[in-house]
């Protein structure tokens, strides 16, 4: 009888001992992936690439493919932020900010009072710069990444955003380099908000 409580006692101890790695191990897991996802989100939520071209004529050709997207893409605006520091005696490399419009994606966004306050990320910026190593970069918001995270309807408009968006930043080094157009509806500021990613 002895030996049975005994027996029963260490299954016991035993199998609160598995129990416990058994949670510390979900416990860790947790904690790991929320770790690489904290650190992998900026990666995931906005893009970066380098433009084969120097900051103007990256400008001008995305700006040309804009306008050649149809889909009711139009420019909306060149802003240049990196102004208002120089204004302010401030030295920082060169920064422009195209923006765009599409009335054909932003107007569900806007007609639905649940998901209005997405006009936040409108209209589409692209801001291209330079860095210290020379190269001009191209940066913009992950649209398709965004819109999965407000439900169906965002996602699918957000999904053509993002594959308009691709055409944009696909250039063709055949074509002659358009003129950087500096005269369109809000260009000239010194401002700009600081990335977005909306069809608007």
């Amino acid at each position: 009888m002895q030996n049975a409580c005994c027996d029963i006692k260490k299954s016991t101890v035993s199998g609160g001992f598995k129990m416990l790695k058994i949670l510390s191990g979900f416990i860790l897991g947790l904690i790991f992936t929320a770790f690489t996802a904290y650190n992998m989100a900026p990666g995931l939520m906005f893009q970066e690439r380098v433009s084969p071209f120097g900051l103007e004529e990256t400008v001008a050709r995305i700006q040309q493919n804009i306008e050649n997207a149809g889909n009711g893409w139009s420019l909306s605006g060149l802003r240049n932020p990196a102004k208002a520091v120089q204004s302010d005696g401030g030295n920082t490399l060169p920064v422009l900010m195209i923006e765009a419009c599409s009335t054909k994606y932003s107007a569900p966004i806007l007609k639905d009072d649940s998901v209005r306050f997405l006009s936040i990320l409108m209209p589409c910026k692209i801001s291209i710069y330079k860095k210290n190593d020379g190269k001009t970069y191209i940066g913009n918001m992950n649209a398709g990444l965004m819109g999965r995270m407000f439900g169906p309807m965002v996602g699918e408009v957000m999904s053509h955003v993002a594959a308009d968006q691709a055409k944009f930043l696909t250039f063709d080094p055949s074509k002659p380099a358009p003129q950087m157009k500096v005269g369109t509806p809000g260009g000239g500021g010194a401002g700009g908000g600081a990335g977005g990613g909306g069809g608007c």
